[in-house]
């Protein structure tokens, strides 16, 4: 990924582009919230169609129509997907089953999704999330073939996608205070390992749960994969030279001495710095603060020293 991508290499706010003259300051997390809540808000609508129409013998078949689409077609179910319904995986993340499940859900995902939005940038943002979504309900349909009695039902919901962002942010930021149930403070790192427990133990017990346990347990991996292994790895060398990208198996979180370099003399500007000595000087000790602090921990002249790196390695 391109430094260009990122939010934080950007000086403005972050938007959406629109035509000549005008920006529409909305982040992804803001458009995928309303879009989510739009689409509950048709099932409603949907949902009223068939009640007052079910009965009916002039409209009898369109709203028959309408709920083979809404208990059917739409959610995931191992059912769907073997008649070749693969866009359910899609689709049953924007699905849900009522105000209070949504109201969990967007709350979740305003949460931690503005932190990874502008710590990743919207494009790891949106490829976080449906990551998370699309393998959480792969976990759930594989566990309904599997046991089709106790995990064979349709899945609707955002909440694998969700919890795959927070599986980032407890990766980012393990040492992060999160209040669980709004009372009881953990950290980020224990309530994953936490979720983790919870979602196995509801997989291995044969208890009736209306909570797809599976599919949190693959936004979870999915999450935490994520950034384990794409954003530590691969996103470093598509604009640092080899020999200043970190090795790949290096701890996500780790400790370091961040010093200033003080000279009695006045440092060259940075854009006439050679590459290789821009690299070591200025941009090695930035990358070793985003291991230890996070990136939302950057002042603004650390964001123009990444910047104005990748117009150089732009120019190479």
């Amino acid at each position: 990924m391109a430094l260009s991508d990122r939010d934080y290499m950007r000086d403005d706010e972050p938007s959406w582009g629109g035509p000549a003259g005008r920006r529409w300051h909305w982040s992804a997390t803001t458009v995928l919230m309303a879009a989510i809540t739009g689409v509950f808000l048709l099932q409603l609508a949907a949902g009223l169609y068939v009640q007052h129409n079910i009965d009916t013998a002039e409209h009898h078949e369109d709203a028959v129509q309408v709920l083979n689409v809404l208990d059917n077609l739409l959610p995931l179910s191992t059912d769907g997907l073997r008649h070749g319904y693969v866009w359910q995986l899609l689709t049953f993340q924007f699905l849900h089953a009522g105000f209070w499940h949504l109201f969990g859900n967007m709350f979740c995902l305003w949460m931690f999704g503005r932190v990874i939005e502008q710590g990743l940038g919207r494009a790891n943002f949106l490829k976080l999330y449906f990551l998370g979504g699309t393998v959480g309900g792969l976990v759930q349909a594989l566990l309904g073939f599997l046991m089709p009695d106790r995990f064979g039902g349709p899945v609707l919901g955002a909440s694998a996608g969700v919890i795959g962002l927070f599986a980032a942010f407890a990766m980012l930021q393990p040492d992060a205070k999160i209040f669980l149930w709004f009372v009881l403070p953990v950290t980020a790192r224990q309530l994953f390992w936490f979720s983790i427990a919870v979602a196995v133990f509801f997989i291995v017990e044969p208890m009736d749960s209306h909570v797809a346990n599976g599919a949190h347990l693959g936004g979870l991996l999915a999450g935490a994969a994520f950034v384990r292994w794409r954003l530590y790895t691969k996103s470093l060398r598509a604009w640092l030279p080899a020999r200043a990208v970190r090795p790949q198996h290096a701890h996500l979180v780790r400790t370091y001495s961040f010093k200033q370099n003080f000279s009695p003399h006045p440092a060259a500007p940075l854009e006439e710095v050679p590459p290789e000595e821009f690299i070591s000087r200025e941009v090695d000790p930035i990358l070793d603060k985003i291991s230890s602090q996070g990136i939302q921990s950057l002042t603004d002249h650390e964001r123009k020293v990444l910047d104005a790196a990748r117009r150089k390695m732009e120019k190479r």
